[in-house]
């Protein structure tokens, strides 16, 4: 039923706006995942989504605990609404919560923090599986309960006084790494078919003026 409300939805959107989706569907990819604990300053936070969309990261999962995650629109630049952002909020353990989802669906852990065992970002193995990035707040890190539970760690290799980049650079200089090593392996790394309709239905709910209009006048033609 879905492609046939896609295929409905799609006659009242331009032709080129539509090839555009289809395009960027192909390179997007939730192989890897972006998972940020507790973040609070809004323009660092907002940066991340932004540059997770340039790189074709589908999925953010946010944890909130002591923090709000607040988008700053000014930052975004409206690249959040083409993500699947997972919010973490109503438990007294979302980390906890997080933690557990993302392990029951096949992902590593990866903690990006300075630790002496950590993996530079040179060497980091894709092919071993699925990642959640996690990131945590400038000022105190991640939680120890990723901490404790992450299957790796991942670090930036850095040469000068300063021990760390803040949220957003890491993200990007990560993600910039591990997107490019994965469009050059041959892992199967692009979203199904079914993960491209669901999210494509989506994208045109957000783009066509009044989209319950039309999608009523679908199931009532049914």
């Amino acid at each position: 039923m879905s492609k046939e409300l896609i295929d409905f939805l799609k006659e009242f959107l331009l032709e080129e706006r539509y090839r555009n989706f289809q395009q960027v569907l192909s390179n997007r990819t939730n192989y890897i995942n972006i998972v940020l604990e507790d973040i609070y300053q809004s323009q660092n936070a907002s940066a991340v989504l932004r540059t997770a969309d340039c790189f074709g990261i589908q999925t953010v999962h946010i944890i909130e605990n002591k923090h709000s995650f607040q988008i700053n629109p000014d930052v975004t630049l409206g690249s959040s609404k083409w993500l699947n952002l997972n919010k973490y909020s109503l438990q007294s353990d979302n980390t906890k919560n997080a933690l557990n989802d993302l392990k029951a669906s096949g992902y590593r852990i990866i903690a990006t923090v300075p630790n002496k065992d950590c993996t530079e970002l040179d060497n980091f193995d894709l092919k071993k599986g699925k990642v959640a990035l996690f990131f945590g707040t400038e000022l105190t890190g991640l939680s120890d309960e990723v901490i404790n539970k992450a299957d790796e760690f991942l670090k930036i290799p850095m040469v000068g006084f300063t021990e760390s980049f803040n949220i957003s650079v890491s993200a990007a200089i990560i993600l910039y790494e591990l997107t490019r090593k994965l469009r050059l392996s041959d892992i199967n790394w692009q979203l199904s078919d079914e993960e491209k309709d669901i999210i494509l239905l989506e994208w045109l709910k957000q783009t066509l003026r009044k989209p319950e209009l039309l999608i009523k006048k679908f199931y009532q033609r049914k």
